[in-house]
């Protein structure tokens, strides 16, 4: 995507604020500037439309809540439209969901469709008994092999 574009649109009752391409560390200060002038050259809410950004990292949606929180004492509000489900999970995961005000709720369910997991599998029989943490149970003289004895003078080998 490309780097951040702007555009603002004053409305008698509302600025609305279109954000497209990458919002992340280097743009943050640029969308600070941006939101900062909207609020000063309009009145009522401020309405930040981000359907055509990528949120690449958490610093754009911290700049989004501190300026909400710069126009609450003002009355005013400032609200987020058209947010896709990967920045939805980027507010929820970042803990800002009541701070900033979205179209909708930040818990939704994901579009993607879930597949259900296959059942676990235990372990086959055979390899059952050669688990470390399982005890196999001591053999009887007679199901032992038998030992080979070695003639005198003869060298063992080691295989």
């Amino acid at each position: 995507m490309p780097h951040l574009q702007t555009t603002v649109v004053h409305a008698p009752d509302q600025v609305v604020v279109r954000l497209s391409g990458d919002v992340d560390v280097v743009a943050a200060d640029r969308l600070t500037r941006t939101l900062l002038e909207a609020a000063v050259g309009g009145r009522g809410a401020v309405v930040v439309d981000v359907a055509g950004a990528c949120f690449r990292d958490c610093s754009g949606l911290q700049v989004l809540a501190e300026f909400s929180d710069t126009l609450v004492p003002a009355g005013r509000r400032c609200r987020i439209v058209g947010a896709p489900a990967a920045t939805r999970r980027l507010v929820r995961s970042t803990g800002l969901g009541e701070r900033l005000e979205l179209d909708g709720p930040v818990d939704t369910a994901d579009p993607r469709p879930t597949v259900p997991l296959p059942p676990p599998r235990g372990p086959s029989p055979a390899r059952r008994a050669a688990l470390p943490y399982q005890v196999r149970p001591g053999r009887r003289a007679e199901e032992r092999p038998g030992r080979r004895r070695l003639r005198p003078g003869s060298l063992r080998r080691w295989r």
